[in-house]
């Protein structure tokens, strides 16, 4: 069908490029059903967004290229929500209430290293209507500051002092959860509770402290050392106990070591205060750093080998002693049934058995001490350059690294 019969509503863009209207909807729809959850419950959002933008393609054509479209198209919800709470309430006018919001949490990535998720619906309560609306915008919606300044009406250098503002009027208010939200970790971790029940309790509150704590001593640090940065949102989930973490991950009848594991984006683990007998909080804290590090390993390589991804993590988080690792060893390296690097691919329950955690972690101990972590970081990312990297076969590198652990 030629471009003349095409009926499709479409506008010009920012760049002055002609888009189909139904980019502008995969776009935009899920910032404006955010901002309509915040007014209405999501099932009155859902409906409420499909009438905004069938009033928008109805009233394209007075849309004025040299503004915004999106704070165009927001000015639409505003005025639907308005005209919804006025049929239901006769009411000419309803006042903002952001803090309504069902996750009643905030994101603080004011800073280049903060993703803080927290609950601030009662420090909310504390600000006033302009304050609790721009907060609002920028972490529920999502807006930039020059969207918020367009919507509210007012310079964007005031919305950005107003918002830094309340952002430290919420830091008093948050009390004990005030520090964490200033605090620096890598922008690409938030940290989810999986427990059916939503309190806050003081003692979960600890947990995702000390997660942070462990987190933001180690993350950069490790994503520097192996020069990459996180190429996407990293999401922690904590399961209140084994069974339910096994269940969650369909691993019904694992063993009671494994605690934690990744798909994809998303580290799940056991909490910290229900660790199962073979763990500690301690070691369930430290394990959550060995995570991100096999994640971080994928995440450069998809195709790196288990060796290199548990050996690193566990390098990294300091898990086991050197003690420990020693004396789980010793029979094994005593009677010279070291496993090759391709046997520490397993990737069943019997890597626990054939010591393959200790033994991923010698290697990457010889690799460092012996070749440097430049060989290292190579050999993530070409894991068969063996004569490239270390000027030797894999078999003669083998050979090399059992000599290693024999003298240690």
């Amino acid at each position: 069908m030629s471009g003349a019969h095409d009926k499709s509503p479409v506008y010009p863009d920012e760049q002055g490029n002609i888009k189909k209207f139904e980019i502008t909807y995969d776009q935009y729809r899920k910032r404006i059903c955010k901002y309509l959850s915040l007014k209405v419950n999501p099932m009155v959002a859902d409906d409420l967004t499909q009438q905004v933008f069938l009033k928008a393609i109805e009233n394209i054509h007075t849309f004025k290229e040299n503004s915004s479209l999106f704070t165009w198209i927001f000015k639409i919800a505003q005025n639907t929500v308005k005209n919804e709470f006025r049929s239901l309430s006769r009411k000419k006018d309803i006042p903002y209430d952001f803090t309504g919001y069902e996750s009643q949490s905030i994101s603080l990535d004011f800073a280049k290293y903060v993703e803080i998720r927290i609950d601030i619906s009662s420090a909310l309560k504390n600000l006033n209507e302009l304050d609790q609306q721009i907060i609002s915008l920028r972490f529920f919606v999502d807006c930039t500051l020059s969207e918020i300044s367009k919507i509210v009406g007012m310079r964007e250098s005031a919305v950005k002092n107003r918002l830094y503002r309340s952002l430290e009027k919420l830091r008093r208010e948050l009390k004990e959860w005030g520090d964490i939200a200033i605090m620096s970790i890598l922008d690409m971790i938030s940290i989810v509770n999986k427990s059916e029940t939503n309190d806050m309790t003081d003692s979960l509150k600890k947990v995702h402290q000390d997660l942070f704590n462990e987190l933001k001593d180690n993350v950069e640090r490790i994503s520097l050392k192996y020069k990459h940065q996180p190429s996407r949102k990293i999401i922690i989930e904590i399961y209140p106990d084994l069974p339910t973490f096994h269940q969650a991950v369909g691993e019904e009848n694992a063993p009671n070591w494994f605690m934690g594991t990744f798909e994809e984006n998303y580290l799940k683990i056991v909490s910290p205060l229900n660790p199962g007998p073979e763990h500690t909080y301690q070691s369930i804290l430290k394990s959550t750093v060995h995570l991100f590090t096999m994640w971080l390993i994928t995440d450069i390589n998809p195709r790196a080998p288990k060796w290199a991804r548990q050996g690193i993590g566990g390098y990294e988080s300091k898990g086991m002693s050197e003690e420990f690792i020693k004396n789980s060893t010793l029979d094994t390296i005593h009677n010279i049934v070291i496993p090759s690097f391709q046997e520490l691919n397993n990737d069943t329950w019997d890597f626990e058995t054939m010591k393959g955690f200790q033994f991923s972690y010698l290697i990457v101990e010889f690799i460092v001490d012996k070749y440097g972590l430049d060989a290292l970081n190579k050999v993530i990312r070409n894991p068969n350059g063996f004569n490239e990297i270390f000027q030797c076969s894999e078999s003669e590198l083998h050979e090399q690294w059992v000599e290693y652990v024999r003298n240690k």
